[in-house]
């Protein structure tokens, strides 16, 4: 077995290594959240989204990988929300969750080596919670992964290419701005 395979199915940590600067930052990020949106049912499932973003962007950012006993139930729980708060809100969230999944599915299947499938999994996230402003989250997270591309290409020159910069950092970000931005 290669080392590469090995890595790949070992299980995400329970915290990054991190953790108090993690720490900080969502609760910052819940915060921002909450106090754009003030107090209701689907305001607080937000916040508490935004401080899991940053939590598990922190964890991708050290270790290439997304936990999925973070990200699965969480977007079932987000799902399961958007179903309590405003049914007509479930319907789009439930679809754009699944429309976001399916094209970051065949992004896959067409690069496995550029996208994973924790990736995917993310992302089901997002459109869970995002509902239709899932579309300029990921185009935020998109232009950001590009620019920090960019720097490390200006940076170290063509030997920049060959590095593996993971995604949900900044699918992350671009959630979080989203969510500050909608309210």
């Amino acid at each position: 077995m290669s080392t590469d395979v090995a890595i790949a199915r070992a299980p995400a940590p329970l915290r990054p290594a991190q953790w108090r600067v993690a720490g900080v930052v969502a609760v910052a990020a819940a915060g921002a959240v909450f106090a754009r949106g003030g107090a209701s049912g689907w305001n607080a499932v937000e916040a508490v989204a935004a401080a899991l973003l940053v939590w598990v962007a922190a964890i991708d950012a050290e270790t290439h990988l997304l936990p999925n006993w973070l990200v699965l139930p969480a977007t079932g729980l987000v799902l399961a929300a958007s179903a309590l708060v405003d049914r007509s809100s479930f319907v789009e969230h439930a679809v754009w969750m699944v429309v976001a999944g399916v094209f970051f599915a065949l992004a896959v299947a067409l690069r496995p080596r550029d996208l994973g499938m924790g990736d995917v999994k993310l992302v089901l996230l997002l459109g869970a919670l995002l509902g239709r402003h899932v579309l300029p989250a990921l185009a935020i997270g998109f232009c950001l992964v590009a620019a920090a591309g960019l720097v490390l290409l200006v940076r170290y020159g063509r030997p920049a290419l060959r590095r593996y910069i993971p995604l949900g950092p900044f699918l992350a970000a671009g959630a979080l701005v989203a969510l500050l931005l909608s309210g």
